[in-house]
């Protein structure tokens, strides 16, 4: 006979009756089939739990000792239920979340976290920075389950939902003749003969390919003077005369003298940023976060 929980509710009953009858009317059985249960559990242990008499019942050395083992059992029983029926709710667990570089400057963003935090507060979120190609790996095999991601197309396994387009801006010198006039914008085809600072391919933000697209429906192919991996050295090359950048216009946050930020003038001068997970993700905590996040 192996013990089960039962061997074990049904011998607490009888170590706090100190009483058969009694504790078989509390458990809702007869008596008989109790006290057979109390003997096959002594039997498997190997010792005498309680020491019966015509007229009481007493717990042994060993029956007391099993007793408060046999407590702490079922209350951890009960701890695991209630951590699971928790967890199935959405108000327990871990959420991995990883960002892009400019994200934490959008106010979306820290005012979900915030909320999310507010409403889940026996949550861990686990906040990791990554590239949107790094992201994709990463879902894939389950290293993090929401990914905040810009611009490129998420494999097919994914789901993404956009949450705003992220207008992009010219990154120029402040003494740049196109920085100091008084036209609130400018064209694209006015940075032809520009030298262009440029995301490198690795860097996966999608932006490299977006700005491609949008020289050439201004009828040129940008002359790139200098790659780099981070949005912060761009926006310093700028300012030290290396040529211009197209960044998101959420990087103008990035405070740096000598460097203004000016709207493109152009349909398709826009970022897009859109929240992925796994496609068969059931988490209430993925779904929480995502409801959230695209109400914000």
């Amino acid at each position: 006979m192996g013990i089960e929980l039962r061997h074990l509710r049904y011998f607490i009953a009888v170590a706090d009756e100190l009483h058969f009858g009694r504790a078989a009317e509390r458990l809702g059985m007869s008596q008989p089939p109790l006290s057979q249960q109390i003997r096959d559990l002594e039997e498997h242990l190997g010792v005498r739990l309680l020491r019966r008499t015509n007229r009481r019942v007493e717990l042994t050395d060993a029956g007391r000792a099993y007793l408060d083992a046999a407590r702490d059992i079922l209350g951890r029983v009960d701890d695991a239920g209630d951590m699971a029926r928790r967890a199935e709710r959405g108000e327990i667990g871990e959420l991995r979340i990883a960002f892009t570089r400019s994200m934490p400057l959008i106010e979306r963003f820290p005012r979900t976290i915030r909320a999310f935090r507010d409403a889940h507060p026996a949550v861990r979120l686990a906040l990791i920075e990554r590239t949107t190609l790094q992201q994709f790996e990463c879902l894939l095999d389950g290293r993090q389950d929401i990914g905040l991601i810009r611009g490129l197309a998420a494999p097919a396994p994914l789901v993404a939902w956009k949450l705003l387009d992220d207008p992009l801006v010219a990154v120029l010198r402040a003494d740049h003749p196109l920085a100091r006039r008084r036209r609130a914008s400018l064209r694209m085809e006015e940075l032809a003969d520009e030298g262009f600072l440029v995301f490198t391919r690795a860097s996966g933000t999608g932006i490299y390919d977006q700005l491609l697209t949008m020289c050439r429906h201004a009828g040129f192919m940008p002359r790139i003077t200098q790659e780099a991996g981070e949005s912060s050295t761009m926006i310093g090359l700028v300012a030290a005369g290396m040529g211009v950048a197209v960044l998101p216009r959420s990087m103008r946050h990035v405070h740096m003298e000598g460097v203004a930020y000016v709207p493109i003038a152009s349909p398709d001068a826009a970022s897009a940023l859109y929240l992925a997970h796994r496609r068969d993700d059931t988490s209430p905590l993925v779904k929480a976060f995502t409801q959230l996040m695209r109400k914000a």
